[in-house]
């Protein structure tokens, strides 16, 4: 994929799309910067990444080959982002792709959910990956070269039952990812949205526990893939990345790359 040497500074790195990314990328030997909030939040109660994680994924990187820089953050705070896009500046002298992939998913009926519940779905979901961005976009401006890629869901293209909030902040992406590619083309950097169906992440069982189901039982009823899987693993949606972040992309910008088994044909 002609990616090796180059720098990916990835949000919500510790677990899963992000860490399955952080080690597709390291393969192909990319430098990673892993970006993570690393505790549990009060909204949503399902489980969130570790430092015993960012250490083990750093660890498992730096096997690969490649260096590993860890930061924990929050993609909602200005101060966490600046520090760590410093540090791996300090670090690698650059950054060449940014996945913006950190975010949370809860359900609610739009006309019951509470304020502090929209505020936390949008903040983290549409604002984080604005926020992280415009510390990078400069970066990519005096390089001129960069690619930029926002995971979105199939729910950023279409809506859905109680996720109002979540599909919002979704199709969000979409706009973000359109309007920056606008503004970026001229500086030879390009921006994609990711479209994943439901994907085997420790979001799915914390989803689960709200629906006192399991994640299979709901995959299976929700997902209507038209290919026989009731969700697709990580994996597939890092392998969409590193395609994304090559020269094999080179000509893809603005445009919306869907990992979806089929639901959206439906």
């Amino acid at each position: 994929m002609n990616l090796k040497g180059k720098v990916a500074f990835i949000t919500g790195a510790a677990h899963g799309q992000g860490r399955a990314t952080a080690i597709a990328l390291a393969k192909e030997g990319v430098n990673i910067a892993a970006f993570d909030i690393a505790k549990q939040l009060e909204y949503p109660k399902y489980k969130f990444g570790s430092n015993k994680e960012l250490d083990s994924l750093k660890k498992e990187c730096e096997k690969l080959g490649v260096k590993c820089v860890t930061h924990k953050g929050d993609v909602r705070s200005d101060k966490d982002i600046t520090k760590a896009v410093n540090a791996t500046k300090k670090a690698f002298g650059k950054i060449d792709i940014l996945f913006n992939n950190a975010g949370i998913c809860a359900y609610g009926l739009a006309h019951e959910l509470k304020e502090e519940a929209w505020d936390s779905m949008i903040d983290i979901n549409l604002k984080g990956p604005w926020m992280v961005a415009r510390r990078i976009i400069p970066i990519m401006i005096a390089q001129k070269s960069g690619v930029i890629i926002n995971n979105s869901s199939v729910l950023g293209l279409r809506g859905a039952n109680r996720l109002c909030h979540y599909v919002a902040s979704k199709y969000g992406v979409v706009g973000l990812t359109k309007s920056w590619a606008i503004e970026l083309a001229q500086y030879n950097i390009r921006v994609v949205s990711v479209h994943p169906t439901g994907v085997n992440t420790p979001m799915q069982d914390g989803l689960a526990e709200m629906e006192n189901s399991t994640a299979l039982e709901i995959a299976e009823r929700s997902a209507g893939n038209l290919l026989s899987a009731p969700w697709v693993e990580p994996e597939d949606v890092a392998n969409a990345v590193v395609f994304l972040a090559s020269d094999k992309a080179r000509y893809l910008t603005g445009s919306e790359f869907v990992v979806d088994a089929g639901l959206l044909t439906k």
